[in-house]
This record gives structure tokens, C-alpha cells and sequence, in this order.
């Protein structure tokens, strides 16, 4: 089944470029308007620096010629358009409107000595140079802030064009990085849709960042996962379904002789219990598949209660040891004197200690012992059993409750079960809260099994 996002929902790679240019529109914007401000005040602070300049060079010729008539000598300044007027010691105000309504803005005390200011006359601003010279004459100097504003357009033209530029090579770049960023998270989510249709043999090449990297080899890992899995999957199901056709084979084998009459006489109660003890076969496969089943369903329960496994293990003891004397095996039981108590589901433990022992006494010869034995440690409730059986390697230690794995490697080798009897053990003992482990019974030369259990 394909499974696939909301049509609406943006891509990554759309909403990167987006993010991305968002982010340089914005910069350059602030930029702009930085940058707005910044040149339009250092044109000002460069009218202002002229203007000074044109008025301290002027009263210094003045000053030095000491002209009768200082008329002459304000014209050149006036032909270089810039706005002068010049009083007297007459008081006699003189020059072009605009430098003398700025003198006659400025207070008295400003008129009479040197300085720089700044008026607003007809709602622009206009600056304004005095001179006072030693014949008693002063000197004005008047230019619009307009002026430097246009030149100060100019260059803010300039920084503008230079900031629209970048803009547009900074969104190319966020696409790009866009684009290359998504590839490998499409590719990742190509080879993720392919799995979720059956192919178990994708592989992602990993690209990317550190982050988009890993997510590759985590689509890989699941899709190794997924493969190992269904390939166990379907050898359990052969295995299962051989295990099936052997006990569903001989009751219908037998069933037909006794309907046709081809068994008669002393062979048909030899026949009965065959049928009989294959049909618990098939019963008890039956059994443990339905109860790995429910183990992974939501609604499986484990009834807790305080129990004391003290007279758990002497229930379970009278049950084992019966059937291992019937066997010719020398069953034993240790435990504590004193009570042993855990909270836990009494039916689900004991199903655990008999799949157990039921593994024990299969591979375990007449003559040789079995013990069902329960101590503390570290106060947790330990229950053992520990067979003189063939007894394990390493290699079937470390699989040996996964499903059917000992069940192929010894069918035909040494009677076997059903090959789901420890997986189902480990399920119920990880549902219990508990633990399992396995290892060599040093003393009876055969397999340990321990459960760990937390005290009561």
C-alpha cells in the first residue's frame, strides 16, 4: 500500500528556498534602509564640510585683501551658485534672498559671530555658514540640503542596484541549496514508498547533511530489518506448516485404515494412541501459536497476585516429577526453607516452568537428572532448571529463543518440539517483568535456563 502525505502539504525543498529568501529579502531590506539614512546624512555632513570649506577660504581672501567694496569679490562665489549675502558696518544687508532670510532667521547673537547652522525656510532645511570680518562686514553663505539629497540619490542608486543584485543571487543560491538539500530526502522517500509497496531489496546511498545522512541509513537498517524479518517469517511458516502436515498426516493415515478396515483386531488401540498423541501434538502447536499471537495483541493480560514461590515450585515439583519418574529421569527440587514472594500471574509462571521442563525432559535420557530449583539473589526470586541433557553451544545460546532456530538445526538430530516452545517462554517472562537467560548446568552436564523475578 502506498501511503503518501497531504496534497497541500509544501515541500521541503519550497519551503527552504522560501525560508531562505524570506530571509535575504528581509536582510536587504534592512539594508536598504540602513543604508538609505547612512548616505543621505554623509551627503549632508559633505554639503556642510564644502560649504565651511567655500566660507572659511572666501573670508580669509577677504581678510587678507581687506577690500573698500567686498562687492566684487562675493560675485565669483555667487557664479558658482551658491547663495551669499554680506552687511555692512552700515547695517546695509545685501546678496541673494535666500543667504539673507537666513541671516535674518538667525538670533542677533548668532548673526555676529562665526558658525554653522541649520534653518528651515519654506519647509526645507537649509544650511547656513556666518562670517564676521574684522572690518566689521559680515558674510553669509546659504546652500539647500536639496542639493546634497540629489547627489546623495545618486550614490543611493548605486547601493541599491549593488543590494537588488545580491538579492537575486542569493535567491538563485537558496534554490539551489534547496534542491540539493531535498534530493537525498526524496531519494529517502522514494526508496521509503518502494518498501512500504514490498521491495525489500532498496537501498538508499546516503548524501547530505550529517542529519539527512543518517536518516539514509536508517531507511537502510529497516529495510535490512524488514528483510531478515519476512525471510524469518516465511521459514517459521514452512516450518509450522510441515509440523502441521505431520501429525495431520498420520491421524488421517490411521483414521483411513480403521475406516477401511485395514486395521483390525489387536492394532486398532495401538492405532487409537497414535492418533491420540498426534492429535496432542497438533493441539499443543496449535496452542503456542494462538499464545504468540495474543502475546502481541493490546488487550493480553497478565493477572498479577502475591504468590509465594515457595509452594508454587512444590505444585509445579508433584506435576514433573511424576512424568520424569515415568521416563526413568531423576527429577529433583531445590528451595528455600523460608516463603519466597513476588507479585505476579501464577498461570502465566507456570506456563513458563512447563514449557521449561517440557524442553528439559524431551532431550534429556533416562538415568540423567532434571532439577526444578528456586533461590534468591539480589533480591530477586530466581527459578532454574537445569537438565542432563546434550546441553547447547554458544552459537545456539545466543538464538536460542528466537522461533523455530534450534528447531532447524537439530530436527533429525535429537527430538525437538514444536520450535516455539522458548520463544513463547521469553515472551511471557518479558511480560511477567522478569528476565531469562541461558546457559551451560555445570554439574548436571546439560542446559540452565534461569527466570529472574522481581520480590514481593
Amino acid at each position: 500500500m502506498r501511503v503518501t502525505g497531504p496534497a497541500r502539504r509544501g515541500t521541503l525543498e519550497r519551503r527552504t528556498a522560501a525560508l531562505m529568501a524570506a530571509v535575504v529579502t528581509i536582510a536587504v531590506v534592512v539594508a536598504g534602509l540602513v543604508s538609505v539614512g547612512l548616505v543621505r546624512g554623509a551627503a549632508e555632513g559633505e554639503a556642510r564640510k564644502a560649504l565651511r570649506s567655500k566660507a572659511d577660504l572666501v573670508t580669509a581672501v577677504l581678510e587678507a585683501s581687506r577690500p573698500v567694496d567686498i562687492t566684487p569679490a562675493l560675485r565669483v562665489v555667487r557664479q558658482q551658485d551658491t547663495p551669499v549675502a554680506w552687511q555692512g558696518p552700515g547695517g546695509r544687508l545685501a546678496g541673494d534672498a535666500l543667504a539673507r532670510t537666513a541671516y535674518t532667521r538667525l538670533p542677533q547673537a548668532q548673526r555676529t559671530a562665526s558658525g554653522s547652522h541649520t534653518l528651515r525656510i519654506d519647509g526645507r532645511k537649509v544650511l547656513v555658514e556666518v562670517r564676521p570680518l574684522s572690518t566689521g562686514a559680515t558674510v553669509v553663505f546659504a546652500e539647500r540640503a536639496s542639493l546634497a539629497t540629489g547627489q546623495s540619490l545618486r550614490l543611493l542608486n548605486r547601493v541599491l542596484l549593488a543590494l537588488v543584485i545580491g538579492l537575486v543571487l542569493a535567491v538563485l543560491a537558496s534554490v539551489l541549496f534547496a534542491r540539493r538539500l531535498a534530493a537525498p530526502l526524496r531519494s529517502t522517500a522514494a526508496a521509503a514508498h518502494r518498501m512500504a509497496s514490498g521491495e525489500r531489496a532498496v537501498r538508499v546511498v546516503p548524501g547530505g547533511p550529517t542529519e539527512v545522512a543518517e536518516t539514509g541509513e536508517s531507511v537502510n537498517a529497516l529495510a535490512e530489518a524488514l528483510e531478515h524479518s519476512e525471510r524469518r517469517q516465511r521459514e517459521f511458516l514452512l516450518s509450522v506448516s510441515h509440523e502441521l502436515r505431520t501429525p495431520l498426516g498420520a491421524v488421517k493415515g490411521f483414521a483411513e485404515g480403521l475406516q477401511d478396515g485395514v486395521i483390525t483386531g489387536d492394532a486398532v488401540p495401538a492405532a487409537g494412541r497414535t492418533i491420540v498423541a498426534e492429535s496432542a501434538r497438533l493441539e499443543r502447536l496449535v496452542a503456542d501459536l494462538l499464545d504468540l499471537a495474543r502475546l502481541g495483541a493490546d488487550d493480553f493480560r497478565f493477572d498479577e497476585v502475591e504468590l509465594d514461590l515457595r509452594e508454587f515450585v512444590d505444585q509445579a515439583a508433584q506435576v514433573w516429577g511424576e512424568r520424569c519418574r515415568r521416563e526413568g529421569v531423576l527429577f529433583s527440587v531445590e528451595r528455600p526453607s523460608g516463603p519466597v514472594s513476588v507479585r505476579s500471574d501464577p498461570v502465566r509462571l507456570r506456563q513458563v516452568v512447563d514449557g521449561l521442563a517440557e524442553n528439559a525432559l524431551r532431550v534429556t535420557d533416562a538415568g540423567a537428572p532434571l532439577v526444578l530449583a528456586l533461590r534468591t539473589r539480589d533480591g530477586r526470586a530466581v527459578l532454574e532448571v537445569r537438565d542432563g541433557g546434550p546441553g547447547l553451544t554458544d552459537d545456539d545460546m545466543a538464538v536460542a529463543f528466537e522461533r523455530s532456530e534450534l528447531y532447524q538445526r537439530y530436527r533429525g538430530v535429537r527430538r525437538v518440539g514444536t520450535g516455539l516452545g522458548l520463544a513463547l517462554v521469553k515472551a511471557l517472562v518479558d511480560g511477567l517483568g522478569g528476565t531469562i537467560t541461558v546457559e551451560r548446568a555445570v554439574a548436571e552436564g546439560g542446559t540452565c535456563f534461569r527466570v529472574e523475578l522481581p520480590s514481593g
